[in-house]
């Protein structure tokens, strides 16, 4: 499973490097180039009317080949800012192009978990889609959930549709003024008429080489080990490329946590180590196997919606455990649904405290019994995971 989740996480950065070392494209594949495919669409058409004698003067200004074969963005959340480094041979450094200002940001730092919790992603991702008929003009999206957001992220809901686009509102997205979204649009889609479909977007809490900033996200991650240890793992991808002006192996492990490939961990703290819990007694059983796979995931009494409200029922009712002045947090369960449908064996992935974890558990376990999850017919067991926000709502 662990060398399964690299592969599919890795195989977007070898099929670009790939098609680019042949010289092919997949663009190339049909008789219309990407660029005059989109050319052919109306905003597409204006921005490179517009914008493209532009972009050339500044490639040249800075001594840049046009257009760059290869490109690379990477944005930083907390400093509001978007890079784009490019190069035109895959064995080159990338040379920095530009910066551009973020408009706005939702949510706050860490990464995205669950659909409407407003944050952005962070992480390593590609562009996987051009869209020229967006509501916010042009846009890019982003392959969120990638392949560790899947393993960490909301079972059900763990959200979608991520962007790079223009009108400057955001409720998730990365969002730039129409002015600027016109030149990245450019940029990419040359870059994926050259061959490179898989164009790598790097998002970061924080600018790694700015106090203030780091000093912010340590403020944040100072009572939350899980955020300072994946802050910790994206630093390691930061350094990589500041020291070598190329993209690091990226990989992921069984847990959903990435590893870069080639860099020794700062942090002495080791993999999947928790702060010790009180050990009280609850419902554990010992199952041999998980489903991976399923026909029919498990299904809640009353389907979707009526777990959604037992969810926030469970929420709205753990407000009372919260410590001190606390009054809302995001919490992270797991649990598996047996054969006969029983949920059992809940761990606090991501929790408050030893107290309230434990009285989280509790409420869980009085959750009702669930339709199994099939294969071939025969039920069963599935691990799940959720998202639970602790509100008064």
């Amino acid at each position: 499973m662990k060398n399964l989740c690299a592969l599919v996480f890795f195989c977007g950065m070898v099929l670009c490097a790939s098609a680019q070392k042949n010289g092919t494209s997949f663009a190339t594949t049909i008789s219309t180039s990407f660029i005059d495919y989109q050319k052919t669409l109306q905003r597409p058409a204006e921005a490179i009317a517009h914008k493209e004698d532009t972009l050339k003067k500044q490639f040249e200004a800075k001594k840049l080949v046009w257009p760059a074969k290869y490109i690379y963005i990477r944005s930083f959340k907390y400093d509001s800012q978007m890079e784009v480094w490019v190069k035109n041979d895959i064995k080159d450094p990338f040379q920095l192009f530009k910066t551009y200002k973020i408009c706005a940001l939702a949510g706050t730092l860490g990464p995205k978990r669950m659909q409407g919790d407003f944050q952005v992603p962070e992480g390593f991702y590609y562009i996987n889609e051009f869209n020229p008929k967006s509501d916010y003009y042009l846009a890019l999206g982003i392959n969120y959930p990638n392949v560790s957001d899947r393993i960490l992220s909301d079972s059900l809901r763990p959200g979608g549709d991520i962007y790079i686009h223009g009108s400057c509102v955001t409720v998730g997205c990365i969002p730039m003024t129409d002015g600027q979204i016109d030149e990245l649009y450019i940029l990419a889609a040359h870059a994926k008429d050259a061959g490179e479909d898989f164009i790598p977007v790097h998002i970061f809490p924080v600018r790694y080489n700015v106090k203030r900033s780091v000093d912010y996200l340590n403020g944040l991650a100072k009572e939350d080990a899980s955020l300072k240890q994946f802050a910790l793992r994206l630093e390691d991808a930061f350094d990589y490329f500041e020291k070598y002006k190329q993209l690091p192996v990226i990989m992921v492990n069984e847990q959903g946590n990435y590893v870069i490939d080639g860099i020794v961990r700062k942090s002495a703290v080791t993999e999947n180590v928790r702060p010790a819990h009180k050990q009280v007694p609850h419902r554990m059983r010992n199952i041999p196997g998980l489903a991976d796979v399923v026909y029919q995931w498990p299904q809640y009494p009353g389907g979707g919606q009526a777990f959604l409200d037992y969810l926030q029922k469970v929420g709205k009712d753990m407000v009372a455990y919260l410590p001190g002045s606390m009054r809302k947090a995001y919490v992270q369960v797991e649990f598996i649904i047996d054969t006969d449908g029983v949920p059992v064996n809940f761990k606090v992935v991501k929790g408050v405290d030893e107290d309230f974890n434990d009285e989280l558990i509790t409420q869980l376990e009085k959750m009702p019994t669930w339709k199994p999850a099939l294969v071939n017919d025969k039920t069963v067991a599935k691990k799940m995971k959720q998202s639970i926000e602790i509100a008064a709502q």
